[in-house]
C-alpha cells in the first residue's frame, strides 16, 4: 500500500498498523454503543442521577489506581500479547451484559460490577495499548500521523455508536447494543492475532516490580519536559474535562431544550474533536507541536468561558466545536511528544502516567464540578473550568522551549 509523506492516511501503510485500525474501527463504534446503552439502561432502571455518576466513576476510577503497575506490566511483559488478553475480557463483559439485559434479570448493580470490571481492564489496556503504537508503524516519522488517526477513530465512533445505539433501544432493547459490541471484539481480535511485529520491544521480566516502578516515577518526573505534558494533561481532564457531565444541565435550564438538545450539543463537541483529529493527521511531523500546546489550551479555555455566556442554541454549538477542536490538538499533541521523547524501555510506565492524568484524574474533576455546579450553578462552573484552563496555558507557554529542546534531542532534528 504504497502512500506519500505528505498523505493524510500515511501510517496505514504499514500493514500491523492497517489491521490494528481496521479492527479498531469496527470495536469502538461497539464500544461508544454500550457507553450509551449502559448509562440510558441504569437511569431507567433506577431514575437516579447519583447512580449514573456513580457508575461513571467506577467505569474510571481504576485507570488511577492500576495504571502505575499496568505500565511496568507493559514494559515487563510482551504488549502485543497483553492487549489481546484485555480483548477477550472486554468481550466477556459485553457478552455477560448482554446476557444479562436480554434474560431481564439485570439490576443496576450489575451494571455497577461491570462498570468496575471494564475499568479495570481498559486500565491494563491502554499503557499497553499506547506503547505498542509506536512498534505497529514501519517509519518512525509517521508516528503523528499514527496517533491523529487513532484519535479520529475514536471521535468518528463517538458519532456514529451512540445515533445507532439510540435507534436500536427504540426498536429493540438496550441489551442488544451490548451483544453487538460483543460481537465487534471479535474483528478486532482477530486483527491483533494477524499482527506480526519485529523485535523492538525486549520485556524485563526478570526485574524487581517495585523497583521498576520507582525507576518509572523517577524518569518521568526528573525529566522538565514529560512533567510538563503530564502536568497538561491532568489539568484540562481536571479543570476542562468535567463541562461534559454539565451538559444535560446546560441543554436542559439554560438553552431550555430537551434531549435532543444535549445530543446536539455532543455531537457538536464531536465533530469538532474530529475536525482536530484531522488536522493532527495532515501535520507531516512532530515540528511544532510544542507550540500548539498553549495555543490549544487557550482556545480550549476560550471556549468554555463562551459556552458559559451563551444563552442560544446555535451559538453553544459553535462553541462546542470549539472546545471539541481545542481539546483534541492539546490530548493528540501530549500523546505525539511524549511518545517521542520516551525512552522505549520506559514507554509503558510513561504512557500509564499518562494514562493516570487525562483518565484517572477525570472522576476526581467531575465530583468536584458537580458539586461546585450545585452551589453556583453550572454556567458559573464552566467559566471557572475556563479560567483555570486559560491561566494554566499562559503558565505552560514558558515551558515550550524546554520541550522543543527534548524534541530536536530525541529527532536529531531542529523544531520550530
Amino acid at each position: 500500500m504504497a502512500l506519500t509523506n505528505t498523505s493524510i492516511i500515511r501510517a496505514l501503510s504499514s500493514r500491523n498498523y492497517r489491521l490494528f485500525f481496521t479492527g479498531q474501527g469496527i470495536s469502538l463504534i461497539g464500544t461508544w454503543m454500550q457507553s450509551v446503552a449502559m448509562s440510558w439502561l441504569a437511569y431507567r432502571l433506577t431514575g437516579s442521577e447519583f447512580l449514573l455518576g456513580v457508575i461513571g466513576f467506577t467505569g474510571q476510577i481504576p485507570s488511577f489506581v492500576f495504571a502505575p503497575l499496568a505500565g511496568v506490566l507493559a514494559d515487563r511483559w510482551n504488549r502485543h500479547h497483553i492487549i489481546i488478553g484485555t480483548q477477550i475480557l472486554a468481550m466477556i463483559q459485553a457478552f455477560t451484559a448482554a446476557a444479562l439485559a436480554l434474560t431481564g434479570v439485570i439490576t443496576v448493580w450489575h451494571l455497577i460490577v461491570l462498570s468496575l470490571f471494564l475499568g479495570m481492564v481498559n486500565a491494563f489496556d491502554i499503557p499497553a495499548r499506547q506503547a505498542l503504537v509506536v512498534l505497529m508503524v514501519d517509519k518512525k516519522e509517521d508516528l503523528p500521523n499514527a496517533i491523529a488517526l487513532n484519535s479520529f477513530l475514536f471521535n468518528g465512533a463517538r458519532l456514529v455508536g451512540p445515533t445507532v445505539a439510540g435507534i436500536l433501544i427504540a426498536v429493540l432493547s438496550e441489551g442488544m447494543c451490548f451483544l453487538i459490541n460483543g460481537v465487534s471484539y471479535i474483528a478486532v481480535i482477530i486483527a491483533l492475532l494477524a499482527i506480526r511485529l519485529n523485535a523492538g520491544h525486549k520485556p524485563e521480566q526478570d526485574a524487581n516490580v517495585l523497583q521498576q516502578l520507582k525507576e518509572g516515577f523517577g524518569y518521568a518526573f526528573s525529566s522538565g519536559s514529560i512533567r510538563t505534558v503530564l502536568s497538561l494533561s491532568a489539568t484540562i481532564s481536571f479543570a476542562g474535562m468535567p463541562y461534559t457531565v454539565l451538559m444535560p444541565v446546560i441543554a436542559r435550564e439554560v438553552l431550555s431544550g430537551g434531549p435532543d438538545t444535549f445530543g446536539y450539543l455532543i455531537t457538536a463537541s464531536g465533530l469538532g474533536a474530529v475536525t482536530g483529529a484531522l488536522y493532527m493527521a495532515v501535520r507531516k511531523s512532530v515540528a511544532g507541536l510544542s507550540n500548539l500546546l498553549p495555543v490549544s489550551m487557550g482556545i480550549f479555555g476560550i471556549g468554555l468561558l463562551a459556552l458559559s455566556q451563551s444563552r442560544v442554541f446555535g451559538i453553544s454549538m459553535l462553541l462546542m466545536l470549539l472546545t471539541g477542536f481545542g481539546m483534541m490538538i492539546q490530548m493528540a499533541s501530549n500523546n505525539t511528544i511524549l511518545q517521542t521523547i520516551v525512552d522505549d524501555d520506559k514507554r509503558g510506565r510513561v504512557m500509564s502516567l499518562y494514562t493516570m492524568s487525562f483518565l484517572g484524574i477525570a472522576p476526581f474533576g467531575s465530583l468536584l464540578a458537580g458539586t461546585l455546579a450545585s452551589r453556583i450553578g453550572a454556567p458559573a462552573t464552566i467559566m471557572c473550568c475556563g479560567l483555570i484552563c486559560l491561566l494554566a496555558a499562559m503558565l505552560f507557554a514558558g515551558k515550550v522551549s524546554v520541550i522543543k529542546r527534548e524534541i530536536n534531542r530525541h529527532t536529531g532534528k531542529t523544531t520550530i
